[in-house]
């Protein structure tokens, strides 16, 4: 099997290589053909001036037996045969190899013929032409047959049913309308002086082009030359009609079934990223094609022979190969020449992978919802068209198709035909064709009216994938005033939000790099050149106009382009671009058959569907919820709570009985209903017992066969470990001599389908533990004892500060410039306003302009944020107090955060204790050691430094005990880096470390004895920093210095240095008491009161997301 297999494969790739080789034969032996249509057409410019030239080379360029001699009929006949074969048609081919090589491989036998055979038969020697030509004119014969039928599988067009007839019909008449023409001016011009007989035969061989003077005619008539190119040109234009009928390709039924539109809308609507183009492959002249695989496909429509796909492949974009390649496999069936518009680069490679070649068009205008400002001063162009139509009283209504009524849709599309003048509907790529139809219920209509009330413009844009929208119809009243466009698209701008849309496209700019280029200063002279020209054209084409009509809007250009097969067919495929777009118009025909749209006008097709697009878009947009994969354990609890349902007991009813608390069942209890978690369960057969878990207590409950009432047997088939129940019954003590309640009644009060950790084990793993945070709460008594510790540690905290006279203040969390510490901020913007936000680091600059505003005393316990990982002592989100009191400095500050650290120690431990690490206690109610930066960082590494210690010699410090630095780093920086290092890390009782450099402190006074240093303090124990306080800073003069140095670090690009706060700055000048500041982070200080690592004091702690979902 393995080798049938291995044969299998080898065969299909010889197959696919025999294939792709037959493919390029068949293109060059095109190409080839017509290089010689152009070598005629060059040699009937040079025939008169260069006869010499153009003879020999025709007759060199002859041993191909494709005809070289110079003639309008066999240069027409030859474009036309070329073209036939590029477009990969079967009799195209067969004509070539049929008309040129077999019939000069029958002239070749004829002449071997006379050359060798005739002269042994007793004939006279007769001299043919060039012999080695002769000779290699036939080996090419014979090769150009054999190749011709090896590649005939490439040309799979074949012909139009009839075409023979039609043709010869064509041929008949038109031969004998040009001897009738010859016969008719000869007897006119010799007035009967020439026999009948003699007059037919000339008229005869001049419509066949045949020289009246040889066999087997022989005419003696001759000077009637007017007479002979009058008949040539007829039998001439006859011989192309009959070529093009012949050539013309099989027609086909231009009929989409309406599954082909319903299963474009789905791909449309399922395939993200979508082209913006995607929604007008469901235009009613288009036809699709396929991908095997159903994932993609291509909208096309037949013009002027060219099969014209628009826009990218809808669709996955794997697929795309395989839908381009069953596109051109049906154009050449059809002898169509492929092409595809207005596709983006994505698309571009697509179509260039599979044998076609690029060209750039233009550029589409997309504009960015969340990108444009209409404040910003790019667009006060657009600001000032706007202003005209407001201040006109105009107003803008932006709605979606499905919710403009009837009669008001159709009063808009008789405007809007009205407005187009009665001119073609333009657009093909980029243009729907069908305002108010059914079946685009979600397009999106803008419409302007003036103060009347009266509509004086109209914009339409039809749905781009799931969200955004593509401009397809843009109308404006003559009498409008000007600037009621822009009014339109930046309402719906405006309106975006409501609408879920993000990107909006607009038109499209033919050779928009070509005016961008030679506007820009030290553009090329033929840049410059080249944009003269355009705008020259522009007054017939609106390219300038249109470009700078989208320019104004500041959008994001993504290029178009055109994919063509062949540099021969590009003429013909710009021509089917141009009468697709409505450029040129379409020629009437009798024969065209009746098309899609014409059927779709009759109500009940087009109502059937537009029901079912309707049926589709909504089922598409119901959400539907991804399966979920369940446990063992799982799929039974939910049997379970389907069972409590069938026999009536709600699983998660609105209350239970419960009158007292698992705490307060005591013995000397009657009858009692409790409520509790199930932990454990012992069934001994005729007892049942369950301990029930509640804040941290548990209680035994038992049921027995004596009371069957209490329900025993539904406990054991529907209550598992972790559900919540309600019990009644009576305190008892077990024969164990253990307290329970000797259940009575019970009923489910929360029925647990997440199966709890193991019993005895419990939840061990740290990272499971936060993820599964109120499972370990539930089952965990020490996790539950440190949340509760932590809100005592608070109210204390608070409760100290009030008996101080504190006043506490709540200050805005959403700020507009950060500042208050230096640390990356969060980000956010808010969109009514349009104006970026950050989530605050800090509440210092709004507590001191209160202290400015006369509360002399306030603090504030809240939630502050920095944009930083998570680790044993951080956490994104966070909790800090800051207190400030006015006259105080930063010595009054340390005896106040050593009451209020006491008094926190005193309410969770009895006593003004903490745990060490090693499980001993630290008493907290001594006084605590306090030592200026300088000096702890003195006795860390042995060497004296002061703050007069030099730059260079700090930084031989920092190089000897391996401290990053760098030369930008001042002296300050640097003993900061060796107290981070060296100081805090080895801290264990709490310490004041005071008086730190003025440059890392830009928010605190300067030291009163020395400048250098600042007047700051920060509280370290156990390795960890818990606080800081400051004697504030509030020189205005000072402090704008500072800020700006911090701003110019910012703008250097230093995420963490803050902002200058002008508000502050100007609370700041209307003056501020001396006051002293203290911050400390309540996070840290739990952390410090139960030793425990940071996360287990917080409810909820950040958890990273997981590799594999993405999610906590």
């Amino acid at each position: 099997m393995r080798f049938r297999s291995k044969y299998r494969s080898e065969r299909t790739k010889n197959r696919t290589a025999a294939a792709t080789r037959k493919e390029a034969a068949a293109t060059w032996y095109g190409r080839l053909v017509f290089a010689y249509a152009i070598w005629q057409f060059v040699a009937l410019m040079l025939e008169y001036s260069a006869p010499a030239f153009v003879f020999e080379s025709s007759r060199l360029l002859n041993v191909t037996n494709i005809p070289s001699y110079p003639s309008i009929v066999s240069f027409l006949l030859l474009t036309l045969i070329a073209l036939g074969l590029l477009r990969r048609q079967r009799p195209a081919l067969w004509m070539s190899v049929i008309l040129w090589q077999g019939l000069s491989l029958v002239l070749s036998a004829v002449a071997g013929i006379l050359i060798f055979l005739y002269p042994r038969l007793g004939g006279k020697t007769v001299a043919v032409g060039d012999q080695p030509i002769l000779i290699a004119s036939t080996i090419l014969a014979i090769l150009f047959i054999i190749l011709g039928i090896w590649m005939r599988s490439a040309f799979p067009a074949r012909l139009a049913p009839g075409a023979w007839r039609r043709a010869g019909g064509i041929i008949v008449f038109g031969l004998t309308a040009s001897a009738l023409f010859a016969f008719s001016a000869l007897e006119f011009s010799t007035i009967g002086r020439i026999r009948l007989r003699s007059a037919i035969s000339w008229s005869v061989s001049v419509a066949l082009g045949l020289s009246p003077s040889d066999p087997p005619f022989r005419s003696t008539i001759a000077g009637y030359h007017w007479v002979e190119i009058g008949s040539e040109i007829i039998s001439a234009l006859t011989l192309i009609a009959a070529t093009v009928v012949f050539l013309r390709a099989a027609p086909h039924d231009a009929q989409q079934d309406q599954n082909d539109e319903l299963a474009i809308r789905r791909l449309l609507l399922t395939t993200e990223p979508s082209d913006s183009l995607g929604y007008f492959a469901t235009r009613d002249d288009r036809q699709a094609v396929f991908s095997p695989d159903g994932r993609a496909a291509i909208s096309y429509r037949v013009i002027l022979g060219v099969c014209l796909a628009a826009g990218d492949p809808i669709g996955d974009r794997r697929s795309w190969p395989a839908a381009i390649a069953k596109w051109l496999e049906h154009a050449r069936a059809y002898g169509w020449v492929p092409a595809a518009v207005s596709v983006g680069e994505s698309a571009a490679h697509a179509y260039r992978a599979a044998g076609l070649h690029p060209m750039m068009l233009g550029d589409e205008a997309v504009i960015e919802v969340s990108d444009f400002r209409l404040g910003s001063a790019s667009l006060r162009s657009v600001r000032k068209a706007v202003a005209g139509p407001v201040n006109a009283g105009y107003r803008v209504q932006v709605r979606r198709q499905a919710d403009i009524p009837r009669q008001e849709l159709a009063e808009l599309i008789a405007v809007a035909d009205v407005w187009r003048r009665g001119g073609p509907e333009r657009g093909f790529s980029m243009a729907s064709g069908r305002l108010g139809n059914a079946r685009d219920a979600r397009t999106v209509i803008v419409t302007a009216h003036d103060c009347s009330g009266r509509v004086c413009g109209l914009l339409s844009f039809v749905p781009w994938g799931r969200r955004d929208l593509s401009l397809d119809l843009m109308r404006r009243s003559p009498e409008a005033i000007s600037g009621v466009t822009e009014l339109m698209v930046t309402e719906l701008i405006a309106a975006a939000d409501q609408l879920g849309v993000t990107q909006i496209s607009l038109n499209f700019a033919m050779f928009r790099e070509s005016f961008a280029r030679g506007a820009r200063i030290g553009a090329s002279p033929l840049q410059r050149l080249n944009r003269k020209l355009l705008v020259f054209a522009s007054r017939w084409w609106q390219l300038h106009s249109l470009y700078q009509s989208n320019e104004k809007y500041r959008p994001r250009w993504r290029p178009r382009l055109l994919c063509y097969d062949s540099t021969a067919q590009l003429t013909q495929v710009l021509a089917a671009v141009l009468q697709a777009e409505g450029f040129i118009p379409e020629l009437p025909s009798l024969f065209r058959r009746r098309s899609r749209a014409a059927q779709l006008d009759r109500p009940e097709t087009a109502a059937q569907l537009a029901d079912a697009v309707l049926a589709q878009e909504k089922a598409l947009f119901t959400p539907v919820l991804p399966g979920r994969r369940l446990t063992e354990q799982q799929r039974v609890r939910l049997d379970k709570l389907a069972r409590l349902a069938d026999i009536g007991m709600d699983p998660y009813p609105p209350d239970v009985p419960r009158t007292v608390s698992l705490a307060q069942v005591h013995r000397d209890s009657r009858t009692v209903s409790v409520v509790g978690r199930v932990v454990r369960m012992r069934d001994h057969g005729g007892v049942l017992f369950a301990d029930l878990r509640e804040g941290g207590e548990e209680r035994q409950i038992m049921f027995t066969l004596d009371r069957p009432s209490a329900g025993m047997e539904l406990w054991r088939t529907t209550v598992d470990r972790g559900d919540l129940v309600s019990v009644t019954g009576q305190v008892c003590l077990s024969r164990s001599g253990e307290l329970s309640v000797h259940v009575e009644s019970w009923t489910m009060a929360a029925k647990c389908l997440a199966p709890p950790p193991d019993k005895h084990l419990g939840l061990r793993d740290p990272e499971t533990r936060i993820r599964l945070r109120q499972v370990d709460l539930a089952l965990n008594d020490e996790a539950r004892r440190r949340l509760l510790a932590r809100s005592t540690a608070i109210r204390a905290i608070r409760e100290k500060l009030t008996e101080h006279g504190f006043v506490e203040v709540e200050t805005p969390i959403l700020q507009r410039v950060h500042g208050g510490a230096n640390a990356r901020p969060f980000t956010t913007h808010i969109n009514a306003y349009d104006v970026d936000l950050t989530l605050r680091i800090a509440p210092e600059l709004y507590l001191k302009r209160l202290c400015v505003g006369g509360l002399d005393r306030v603090f504030e316990l809240g939630r502050n944020f920095r944009n930083e990982g998570a680790d044993s002592t951080h956490n994104p989100e966070f909790t800090s107090l800051e207190v400030y009191q006015a006259y105080g400095d930063y010595t009054s500050m340390r005896t106040l955060t050593q009451e209020l650290v006491c008094a926190a120690a005193q309410a969770i431990h009895g006593q003004p204790v903490v745990p060490r690490p090693d499980g001993t206690s630290l008493r907290l109610d001594g006084t605590w050691r306090v030592l200026t930066v300088h000096e702890a960082v003195s006795q860390a590494i042995g060497v004296e430094i002061t703050p007069d210690t030099p730059l260079a010699q700090l930084q031989d410090l920092c190089r000897e005990h391996a401290v990053h630095y760098t030369m930008s780093m001042t002296s300050g920086d640097l003993v900061t880096e060796l107290y981070d290092d060296f100081v805090e890390p080895h801290t264990t009782e709490p310490t004041f470390y005071t008086d730190f450099p003025v440059e890392t402190s830009p928010l605190t006074r300067r030291n009163r004895r020395n400048p250098l240093l600042a007047e700051r303090w920060d509280l370290v124990a156990f390795g960890t920093e818990l606080g800081t306080a400051y004697t504030e800073l509030t020189d205005p003069v000072d402090q704008r210095q500072r800020l700006t140095e911090q701003s110019l670090r910012a703008a250097a690009g230093d995420p963490e240095a803050m902002e200058v706060d002008e508000e502050f700055l100007s609370a700041l000048e209307f003056g501020m008491p001396p006051t002293g500041g203290l911050g400390l982070g309540i996070d840290r200080i739990a952390m410090f009161l139960l030793g425990a690592p940071i996360r287990e004091t917080l409810a909820f702690p950040f958890v990273r997301p997981s590799a594999h979902t993405g999610k906590p």
